[in-house]
């Protein structure tokens, strides 16, 4: 199973769309606290379709219970600011990828703690395009993950 984790995610209808792809594909979803909405939100629901049922959901109060809990785990951190690309990862079962915010992506003290940890995806290089969707990252690197899994039992 693959991990995926929202750090303080802004946009329902983003945390939907990852919660879908979580759902389908059987990945586990963390939320870290503070969100930029309710889990309630009609947009949240409305993009997660009837998938919520099926999502397995973990929703931690902040960053210091997330990390006491899984930072001992294999963690790997999706960031414009990384060398590496995430086809250059190894993501193993149970590992944990983490995504920051929409607006400002992960804080500094994360870059710094992980810096050996970080990927990007490969973008045109543009002061006007920061950067892709959030859920349309998440996508992209769940399917490798699952791919060098070899996708787990969902063939």
């Amino acid at each position: 199973m693959i991990n995926i984790v929202l750090y303080q995610p802004e946009i329902p209808p983003n945390t939907g769309n990852v919660a879908r792809s979580c759902a389908i594909t059987g990945a586990k979803l963390h939320l870290i606290k503070p969100l930029g909405f309710s889990i309630d939100d009609k947009h949240l629901k409305r993009a997660g379709l009837d998938y919520w049922d099926y999502l397995d959901l973990e929703v931690h109060e902040d960053e210091h219970a997330f990390f006491s809990k899984y930072g001992a785990e294999k963690l790997f951190f999706a960031t414009t600011k990384a060398t590496k690309y995430y086809d250059e990862q190894t993501f193993s079962d149970g590992c944990f990828i983490i995504f920051g915010r929409e607006t400002s992506g992960l804080p500094a003290h994360i870059h710094e703690a992980y810096a050996e940890n970080r990927f990007k995806i490969p973008m045109r290089k543009n002061e006007h395009l920061r950067s892709l969707n959030l859920s349309n990252s998440v996508a992209i690197v769940l399917y490798e993950a699952l791919k060098q899994n070899d996708f787990f039992d969902l063939k």
